[in-house]
C-alpha cells in the first residue's frame, strides 16, 4: 500500500479545500494510505472525514522552535512517503517534502524551491469550470499520480455525525428558536481588517434581510472579534436587533457547524464560513475584499444557490498590483456600497430564504 502525505498548512478555507485532494486520491487510488497534514486550529473541518487516514498536525511551537521544527521533520523521515503532494508551497513545507524521502514529490512551481520536487506545475491563469481557480490550482497537482484524472464539479465535504446535528438543533430549540422562520448566519467579519466589509455597511446589509420578511440572524465570528461584533450590533436598528440572536454562540469550530447546518442561508465576508457552508450544502452569498481574486475564491457559482460581489463588479481597478489593493482595501471598501448588489441579493434571498413570499 502506498502512502501519501498532503500538505497544507493554512487557514480553515485552505485546509477544506485541499480536503479534495483527499477525496480524489481515495477515488482513483483507493489502496492508498492518505496522511493530511494541517494546522492544529483548523481540525474540526477534516474530524470524520473518511477521506483521510491519518491527520498530522503542524504545531505552532514547530515555528517558535528551531529543533522541535527538527524533531518534527526526523518524525517525517520515518513515515517513509510515497508521494508528497505540498498545496502549502512555502519554505516549511518544502523542507518537510525534502525531509519525507518520497520518491515523487508534487508541487507549485517556484523558482527558490524547485530543484525539491520531482513534479512541479505553474498556476492556471483561466479558469476552466465552476469550481475556481482556488480549487483548479490544488487539482491540477494530481496530475503526475493520476494522469487520466477527470474531476466532478462538486464541493468539499464536512462530515457531521447525526448526533451532532441533533445536538445542535436542540441547542437552537433550547434558545427559543422557531424553525418555522428562514434562520440566516452572517458572516460578519473576515480574518482581519483588510477582509471585513464595513461594519456600517454589514448593519446596512443584515437590515435589508430583515425587512424581506421573518427571520432570524444569528452572528459568526471568532471570539477574538467578540468587541466588533457588538460594535456591528449596537449600530443595528430596534427592529434589526429584535431579528438577531446575539446571545447564540458557538465557542467550537465543531459545534457552529452543527449550527450552520441547519441554516437556510449564510451571507458576509467571503472565507472561511462560506466554505464551510458550501461544504454543508447551505446557500452562499458572498462580499469579497477589494484585493481578493474572485475567479480565485467564487467557487461552485454555476447555481443560484451560491452568488458573490466584488467592487470589480462595478467599478474597475485592474491597473493596481496586489499590493497596492491590500493598502487601498479600507478606502477601496468604501465605494462598496450595499446599494450596488441590493438587486443580485434580493435575488438570492427569494431564491433561497424567503422563497414562500
Amino acid at each position: 500500500m502506498k502512502k501519501i502525505l498532503i500538505i497544507q498548512q493554512k487557514m480553515i478555507g485552505d485546509v477544506l479545500t485541499s480536503t479534495m485532494l483527499c477525496a480524489y486520491v481515495k477515488k482513483y487510488l483507493p489502496e492508498t494510505e492518505i496522511h493530511y497534514l494541517i494546522n492544529e486550529n483548523t481540525e474540526g473541518v477534516v474530524v470524520n472525514n473518511p477521506n483521510i487516514d491519518r491527520v498530522v498536525f503542524f504545531k505552532k511551537e514547530y515555528r517558535d522552535s528551531k529543533w522541535a521544527f527538527y524533531l518534527f521533520l526526523k518524525s517525517i523521515s520515518k513515515n517513509k512517503y510515497d508521494v508528497v503532494i505540498d498545496v502549502y508551497g512555502k519554505i516549511e513545507s518544502a523542507l518537510i517534502s525534502l525531509f519525507s524521502g518520497a520518491n515523487v514529490k508534487i508541487s507549485h512551481f517556484k523558482w527558490y524551491s524547485s530543484f525539491i520536487y520531482t513534479h512541479t506545475l505553474k498556476p492556471l491563469r483561466i479558469k476552466h469550470s465552476s469550481m475556481g481557480l482556488a480549487i483548479e490550482h490544488r487539482l491540477q497537482l494530481l496530475k503526475p499520480i493520476v494522469p487520466e484524472f477527470n474531476p466532478a464539479e462538486f464541493p468539499p465535504k464536512i462530515f457531521l455525525t447525526e448526533s451532532e446535528i441533533l445536538e445542535a438543533k436542540l441547542r437552537l430549540e433550547s434558545k427559543g428558536v422557531s424553525f418555522s422562520k428562514p434562520l440566516v448566519m452572517i458572516s460578519i467579519l473576515g480574518s482581519s481588517e483588510i477582509k471585513s466589509y464595513p461594519l456600517q455597511y454589514m448593519a446596512e446589509v443584515m437590515d435589508a434581510i430583515s425587512k424581506k420578511g421573518e427571520v432570524i440572524i444569528l452572528f459568526n465570528y471568532m471570539p477574538s472579534q467578540l468587541k466588533l461584533a457588538e460594535e456591528l450590533y449596537a449600530l443595528c436598528s430596534p427592529e434589526l436587533k429584535a431579528k438577531i440572536r446575539f446571545d447564540i454562540f458557538e465557542p467550537s469550530l465543531r459545534s457552529f457547524l452543527g449550527i450552520l447546518y441547519h441554516c437556510d442561508a449564510l451571507v458576509g465576508n467571503e472565507g472561511g464560513a462560506v466554505n464551510m457552508a458550501k461544504a454543508l450544502n447551505v446557500p452562499t452569498f458572498s462580499i469579497f475584499s477589494p484585493w481578493i481574486k474572485k475567479i480565485s475564491w467564487e467557487t461552485f457559482n454555476a447555481n443560484k444557490a451560491n452568488m458573490a460581489v466584488h467592487l470589480n463588479d462595478y467599478y474597475q481597478n485592474e491597473s493596481m498590483s496586489k499590493k497596492q489593493l491590500k493598502k487601498a482595501s479600507q478606502t477601496l471598501y468604501l465605494k462598496f456600497k450595499p446599494s450596488l448588489f441590493t438587486e443580485k441579493l434580493d435575488s438570492f434571498l427569494k431564491t433561497n430564504v424567503f422563497v414562500n413570499n
